[in-house]
């Protein structure tokens, strides 16, 4: 067995371990913790969009323990400020209480490496947009001093979506920063029961480490080294075209429902993620088919519906199902349209 074959048996089993660990805490939403899983080795952030109570805090904080990462949690609330968020220096003073004259760095919850966004359309877009640098540089600016921030660095953040009254939709170019977003749906009668026998008959245990952060710098270093052939590669580019309502391929529903298609950046997610999830198969290439599958959650958010698509109740997750339709990820079709349709 070659060393990349080696390192590739270990990224499968490292997934196992993941999941397994994530398990003892997280009842169900086995895609919402793939998904996640994803997004950590691809080296992006995640925004989970879901009902109160459904455990999204606990699979960020679950997460965290389990790789051995700093956990920080950010309450947005409207009156947040982003100094809050960020820190800021603060005047030192001697043991006589007099000032010193020199000033000392406070660093706030943005320094963690696992930092929970917690129901981050709650807060004004001055103070959404300190995450911003953050989320795109892996550093911060504090009085003009820039940070670099402690990789890996995952920002995961949550909305609900049922609550809008006193909520601040998040623009465009932030959506576009999330490397994927997931949707937490509501736990089936039998997870319920599961949960209640863990959650309500004694002390709960904590989650152990099971990765380092060496093991998670490793793991998004050889997500990079899988390989995607130009073709597949292509594939991602016509499905982002085909989301753009003035694009050759799109499909009626687009040209009717769509205001703006998606961008490069989500050809990008496309691509890192079909990379995480060829990686936890233990593959050393990208097909067809792991496009295909992160699409949902590569896309949904990066779709602007227009007014009538709003009005007929179309949603993004609509959108994007109906531009897999339209573009062929036959290998043959892939291959012809790669060729110029010869």
């Amino acid at each position: 067995m070659s060393d990349f074959e080696d390192r590739l048996s270990r990224a499968k089993s490292a997934r196992s371990e993941l999941r397994a660990a994530i398990g003892r805490f997280v009842v169900g939403q086995d895609e919402v913790v793939e998904e996640v899983l994803w997004a950590l080795v691809a080296g992006g952030h995640v925004l989970l969009e879901g009902a109160p109570g459904l455990g999204k805090t606990l699979l960020v904080r679950t997460l965290a323990a389990s790789v051995d990462l700093r956990f920080s949690r950010i309450q947005f609330t409207p009156d947040l400020m982003p100094s809050d968020i960020v820190g800021t220096n603060v005047l030192v003073l001697d043991p006589a209480g007099r000032s010193s004259g020199r000033f000392e760095l406070h660093r706030g919850p943005i320094f963690g490496q696992i930092v929970l966004a917690d129901e981050v359309n709650r807060a004004p877009p001055k103070t959404q947009s300190a995450v911003l640098e953050a989320m795109q540089e892996c550093a911060v600016t504090i009085a003009g001093t820039r940070y670099e921030l402690e990789e890996p660095f995952v920002v995961l953040a949550t909305e609900n979506p049922i609550e809008m009254e006193g909520t601040y939709p998040l623009p465009e170019a932030q959506l576009d920063r999330f490397l994927l977003k997931v949707l937490v749906a509501a736990p089936s009668e039998d997870d319920v029961v599961r949960i209640l026998e863990r959650t309500t008959a004694g002390a709960e245990p904590l989650a152990r480490a099971v990765l380092t952060q060496r093991d998670v710098l490793d793991l998004r270093a050889l997500c990079r080294e899988v390989a995607i052939a130009e073709p597949v590669m292509r594939y991602a580019a016509r499905l982002v075209g085909a989301s753009d309502p003035k694009g050759p391929e799109a499909p009626e529903i687009v040209r009717r429902a769509v205001r703006f298609g998606a961008s490069v950046r989500g050809a990008q997610a496309l691509v890192l993620a079909a990379k995480a999830a060829a990686l936890f198969d233990g593959r050393a290439h990208v097909s067809l088919a792991d496009i295909a599958r992160v699409a949902l959650p590569a896309l949904r958010h990066r779709i602007i519906r227009s007014f009538e698509g709003e009005a007929d109740g179309i949603t993004p997750d609509d959108v994007v199902r109906a531009v897999l339709d339209a573009v062929p990820s036959r290998p043959e079709a892939v291959e012809r349209a790669a060729r110029g349709g010869e």
